[in-house]
């Protein structure tokens, strides 16, 4: 038996579960007291006057199919909040035990926990680490009797994405202890990957899921809670017999189907080009004075004056969401991303309030891609673990975790000087040495940005030098297909930080190998930090010039790159 269940409370271990009608398709139905006749109009498929299927065969294996787990692994809800409450209401005792939550965050962790009689205890995100998980000081805070750790990623109103190798330090932390709740209700937006594939190692991991968000479903109410089988099959003894309407079975295994998936991808991408385009032009009115990253469909944004904002909001026949009951929140509104012309009606809307000017258009010279070029890539070996994900036509976010900190600052550097997002993290075997991680992730970030180029039409495919105080670095790229490297420089350290400086022409030729480009360096100069820092920067810089869509030709003559 799974350990975490020794949390949950022992009458609902000992509960004999409701024994619904027997679900026997191939046999007519006089066991369940229904009409025997549908009622004038009913075009669904199954009839509405007969009972669905409780947790039906065909929608748990459609579900474990989208979220990459086994069907025993899937427990289907109404949406996430189904699965907060009933989480809640297995392992929490009335009077005795507690929830851990991480404010501010989505408000039904607290509301369940407190329509159950349990207790709440509270750990905020701090505001001035970015909303960063706290640790620390959730394991100092946690206490017996704190049943369940509730964590949304990204977090919902902040919409920053935590921290994975912090979750996953708590999931291990606290494994015979406490389950740790992590709602991923946004992560479609963020271009990261699910904790799932932790569910096998972490036995008190839980997931949930929504279909409310990226597939356009909210109205259907329709979510999954994943989890360990002997979890799923303790929750299923509390949920409702008959907790999905018909309409919803029918309308999920309809609308996420493969065309819908793939609509679904399109919207997306459409949602997170206009949540850079929203928050830079929110960036520039007078009347907000922070527009918070977000990983998630939504910007937090701190006001001037935020009643001003919710009017202005209301004038141009918008609604935007007021959080400011929330610890950290006293001046912010939480701004859902919407169309294009809702986005600029709010935008307009805004700038009238201080009599600010905006204009939209874009310049002539501006042309952007037909679809988002982004790619994700899960690199494994015996000596790393990478993830990379890159959005060429993003700047923002960028995040890097390799473990060598001079080396983030680094890949840093060539994305915010390529113009791109890039998001990295890589848990590497540096306590034998940093060889791996640096060469690893140069062929991961290679292999990402060459499969979000694409077929490469309509980019300028060549660019550039940049100086850098006494240092010169400079960069030619051609991405041509063709890999080639030429390095011409001498360091004059042994070492930046934890970075080996003989790794750095290592890390420029592997990265060259899987983006498929020709890149020459030479490199001059004093400071051996500078010149590093030069090589870094200019390759962004070049990075920036050649990706840049200019037209829609493929930049060779030999019709291919």
């Amino acid at each position: 038996m799974n350990p975490i269940l020794e949390l949950a409370r022992p009458d609902i271990l000992s509960l004999q579960p409701y024994q619904h009608a027997a679900w026997e398709p191939s046999l007519e139905r006089m066991h369940a007291n229904e009409m025997p006749w549908r009622a004038s109009g009913d075009t669904s498929i199954a009839g509405l006057n007969r009972y669905p299927e409780p947790q039906p065969a065909e929608l748990i294996a459609h579900l474990a199919r989208l979220y990459g787990v086994a069907p025993d692994n899937v427990l289907a809800g109404r949406g996430s909040d189904e699965g907060i409450d009933l989480l809640v209401r297995a392992f929490c005792r009335a009077g005795q035990d507690s929830v851990l939550i991480c404010p501010p965050t989505f408000g039904m962790y607290k509301v369940s926990a407190r329509i159950q009689g349990a207790g709440v205890v509270e750990v905020p995100l701090p505001k001035d680490r970015g909303f960063a998980l706290d640790t620390d000081s959730v394991l100092d805070t946690w206490r017996s009797g704190v049943k369940l750790l509730f964590l949304c990623t990204p977090n919902n109103p902040t919409g920053n994405l935590l921290d994975r190798a912090a979750i996953e330090s708590l999931c291990e932390q606290l494994r015979d202890r406490a389950i740790v709740v992590v709602d991923e209700a946004y992560i479609e937006f963020a271009g990261a990957p699910s904790l799932v594939d932790c569910l096998e190692r972490y036995p008190n991991l839980v997931i949930l899921r929504t279909l409310s968000k990226a597939y356009a479903l909210a109205g259907a109410r329709c979510g999954a809670l994943l989890a360990h089988a002997e979890i799923v099959s303790l929750l299923a003894r509390v949920i409702t017999p008959y907790a999905l309407p018909t309409q919803t079975i029918e309308a999920v295994l309809k609308f996420t189907d493969g065309p819908h998936r793939a609509e679904s991808q399109r919207r997306i991408e459409t949602i997170r080009a206009e949540r850079a385009r929203l928050s830079e032009h929110l960036a520039r009115l007078p009347a907000i004075r922070r527009v918070w990253p977000s990983d998630s469909n939504f910007v937090l944004v701190d006001c001037v004056d935020a009643d001003r904002i919710l009017r202005a909001a209301a004038q141009v026949g918008l609604i935007v969401r007021d959080p400011r009951s929330q610890p950290g929140l006293g001046s912010s509104l939480r701004i859902s991303v919407g169309t294009t012309e809702q986005n600029d009606r709010l935008l307009q809307g805004i700038a009238q309030t201080t009599g600010a000017t905006l204009t939209f258009a874009r310049t002539a010279d501006t042309k952007l891609p037909a679809t988002l070029r982004t790619a994700n890539v899960a690199r494994r070996t015996k000596e790393t673990e990478i993830n990379v994900e890159v959005r060429l036509d993003e700047e923002t976010p960028i995040r890097v975790a390799t473990g060598i900190g001079f080396f983030d600052h680094m890949l840093e550097q060539v994305a915010k000087h390529g113009g791109f997002s890039l998001q990295l993290s890589c848990s590497g075997d540096l306590h034998i040495d940093e060889h791996h991680t640096v060469e690893d992730c140069a062929l991961a970030l290679g292999q990402a940005l060459k499969a979000a180029l694409g077929d490469k039409r309509g980019i300028q495919r060549y660019g550039f030098l940049l100086p850098m105080d006494e240092a010169l670095a400079q960069v030619a790229i051609d991405l041509s297909g063709r890999p080639y490297f030429v390095f011409d420089g001498q360091f004059g350290r042994d070492h930046v930080g934890e970075l080996p400086t003989e790794l750095v022409p290592h890390f420029f030729r592997s990265l060259a190998e899987t983006l498929g480009a020709a890149i020459n360096i030479k490199v001059t100069g004093e400071n051996t930090h500078h010149m590093i820092e030069a090589c870094f920067k200019g390759v962004g810089r070049a990075l920036r010039q050649a990706i840049r869509v200019t037209d829609t030709q493929l930049p060779s003559t030999k019709g291919t790159l």
